[in-house]
């Protein structure tokens, strides 16, 4: 069925994708749903002279929306994402393999993105100072502004939120009348491509918006060190990330890396609430979300009972057909992904953990997966093990817990279980990282707050709606006589 649908809308996808990249048809890159393995459609691969044009256009044009119609554009968009919500949502399905669970709730939080967006639009982005404040002061005050920027902006997505990490790049440059370029992963295009497509029937000028498809390989430098580029924002791996940074030279940048975020649960905490949300922060999204849970560190007087309601609420945790609304989970990415994924667990059995349930693979099929006795040394649970692996480590006391928390290279969220505000005032303010979650999984936030981590979790500049349109103005001061 979705195979049709984008059958019958492949020129849409070409010609979205080709708008300002010229023809290029006889080079084009094919994907595929990762539960069937069929080629589901293809996108144009892009040349580097077309990835050229595509900023010399930007760049020439200059918009010029008021921030009525920027909002009312934003505001048309999200009505159109509710009221083709079952679309949206089987779109990212059939290219990314989510379950159909989470891409309802994906294409729930693109709306939200879209609001948010064109709330902020009509908030006054000024401030005021008083300059008569000391006795040097003058009659004068200082105000403030924000504009777009001079530039064109960059924008690299990654595969696991094939819609909502291109709603949070594109939204605030909407929002502060820029020009954006966007690149997204080539194994889901197709969800920023109807994203692209919603965005125009909602009113935008197309050149404030251009989707390049193409070979990284071929195309990510010149994405990085065009000349029209002003800032590039890149979501995705830390050996990406840091290559950017390497190549951008002179430029903005905003990088929102990797994650290893823990769920600490300390002797206090109410094991069934816990429970709960580490399997849920574990694998919804099939676990490839930066903010997934990827260490449970548990206090060692409540692990064994805190394991075993884990491998009963993991059982329980449905995985299979992504279409199949009964299932909880579908595949991960691909094949190559599950692969990886089984190979740090069988390193770690082979170390000395001990695997309580799943590890088995069915192409990109890969089973919710606890293990036991892990070592926080281990490959499993020192990396960034992007999938639904739950790694349980032990601890003896709250400051075993910060130092096994900060003991990887990421510094991006965590999640607290405990009832005692001095635990939870020294957690605040002892891990590093960018943002902490008391009796929450780690990735809970609004599409409107700062998010973003610290290490190589990102460089501290934060995403989150209101954040982005500050990455993405320039601010201007001026002052003018006052009586």
């Amino acid at each position: 069925m979705i195979e049709q649908y984008i059958r019958d809308h492949q020129l849409d996808a070409m010609r979205i994708a080709g708008r300002v990249v010229g023809a290029g048809r006889e080079r084009a890159i094919s994907v595929e749903n990762p539960f069937t393995g069929r080629p589901i459609g293809q996108v144009p691969k892009a040349t580097l002279e077309e990835v050229r044009e595509a900023y010399t256009i930007a760049h020439a044009y200059q918009p010029k929306l008021t921030r009525f119609e920027r909002a009312a554009i934003l505001n048309k968009a999200a009505a159109i994402i509710r009221d083709r919500l079952d679309e949206v949502a089987n779109l990212i399905t059939a290219e990314a393999g989510l379950s159909i669970k989470d891409a309802i709730y994906e294409a729930g939080r693109v709306s939200d993105v879209l609001l948010f967006g064109a709330n902020e639009v009509l908030k006054d982005d000024g401030q005021i100072f008083s300059c008569d404040l000391t006795p040097h002061g003058k009659k004068r005050r200082v105000y403030t502004q924000r504009s777009p920027l001079l530039g064109v902006i960059t924008a690299i997505t990654p595969f696991n939120h094939p819609m909502n990490q291109v709603a949070h790049k594109v939204v605030p440059s909407i929002a502060t009348n820029n020009r954006m370029v966007l690149k997204p992963s080539e194994k889901v295009p197709f969800s920023a491509i109807l994203f692209t497509c919603i965005l125009y029937e909602a009113g935008l000028p197309p050149e404030m918006l251009s989707v390049i498809t193409g070979d990284p390989r071929e195309i990510a430098d010149e994405l990085i060190t065009n000349p029209h580029v002003d800032l590039v924002t890149f979501t995705g791996g830390v050996s990406i990330g840091k290559y950017i940074a390497s190549k951008a030279g002179y430029r903005r940048m905003v990088l929102e890396l990797g994650g290893n975020d823990p769920i600490i649960v300390m002797e206090d905490a109410d094991l069934d609430e816990a429970s709960s949300l580490a399997v849920q922060g574990s694998y919804k999204n099939s676990g490839q979300r930066c903010t997934a849970i990827k260490r449970m560190l548990v206090h060692e007087s409540v692990a064994s009972r805190f394991t075993e309601m884990v491998v009963e609420k993991t059982r329980a945790w449905k995985h299979g057909d992504p279409m199949d609304k009964a299932n909880d989970m579908g595949t991960v990415i691909d094949a190559q992904a599950a692969t990886l994924f089984e190979s740090r667990v069988n390193e770690a059995v082979s170390q000395g953990a001990r695997l309580l349930v799943g590890n088995q693979r069915d192409g990109a099929l890969y089973a919710p997966t606890v293990l036991d006795n892990v070592q926080p040394t281990m490959a499993v649970a020192l990396e960034e093990t992007f999938g639904p692996v739950s790694p349980i480590i032990r601890f003896r006391d709250i400051d075993d817990a910060i130092r096994i928390s900060n003991g990887t290279a990421y510094g991006l969220s965590s999640s607290v279980c405990t009832n005692r505000l001095d635990y939870i005032t020294r957690f605040i303010n002892e891990l590093h990282v960018g943002t902490v979650n008391v009796r929450e999984v780690p990735g809970y936030r609004l599409e409107l707050t700062p998010f973003g981590g610290i290490k190589d979790s990102g460089l501290g500049y934060k995403e989150g709606v209101q954040e982005a349109i500050k990455s993405f103005t320039n601010l201007k001061t001026y002052s003018l006589p006052w009586v």
